[in-house]
């Protein structure tokens, strides 16, 4: 009896260990599958970290191409406003040195020019025939043709 016995507690060492050692390996699998999923997250961030970057870079590109393009609008616009201060005084001069052009220059704008600096923004059609309305009509010669 001593040998079955001994069997028996034989058998049962084995299947102990079998039982630890599928344990053990399930185990392992189960950590092999969360670094498995760690490294795949760990991935997906360095690829959007990488798409990020790109888009950093992208956008300081933008960035310094409008800086570029501000600055050159604004030397354009010095420019301009240079070169309007320049024919203002060209323009004095010329009417200091011309007497014609001075005498020409002092005299008073016409009716019709002031009217149009009088005249109100209009804007779209009704506008217009109610500015239209409001003024002075003339008024058809005696003996021409009615329309």
């Amino acid at each position: 009896m001593t040998s079955w016995k001994v069997w028996l507690a034989i058998a049962s060492v084995f299947i102990a260990m079998a039982l630890a050692l599928n344990f053990q390996a399930q185990r392992i699998d189960a950590e092999a599958a969360r670094a498995d999923l760690a490294t795949e997250r760990q991935q997906k961030l360095e690829q959007r970290n990488e798409r990020q970057a790109a888009t950093i870079i992208r956008l300081g590109g933008e960035v310094a191409a409008q800086r570029a393009d501000q600055l050159s609008l604004q030397q354009t616009t010095s420019d301009l406003h240079q070169a309007h201060a320049t024919d203002q005084l060209k323009k004095k001069d010329r009417q200091r040195h011309d007497p014609p052009l001075q005498n020409w220059a002092d005299q008073p704008l016409p009716d019709a020019a002031r009217r149009l600096h009088q005249r109100p923004a209009i804007t779209g059609a009704a506008g217009y025939r109610q500015w239209l309305s409001g003024r002075d009509a003339l008024h058809a010669q005696p003996g021409s043709p009615v329309q």
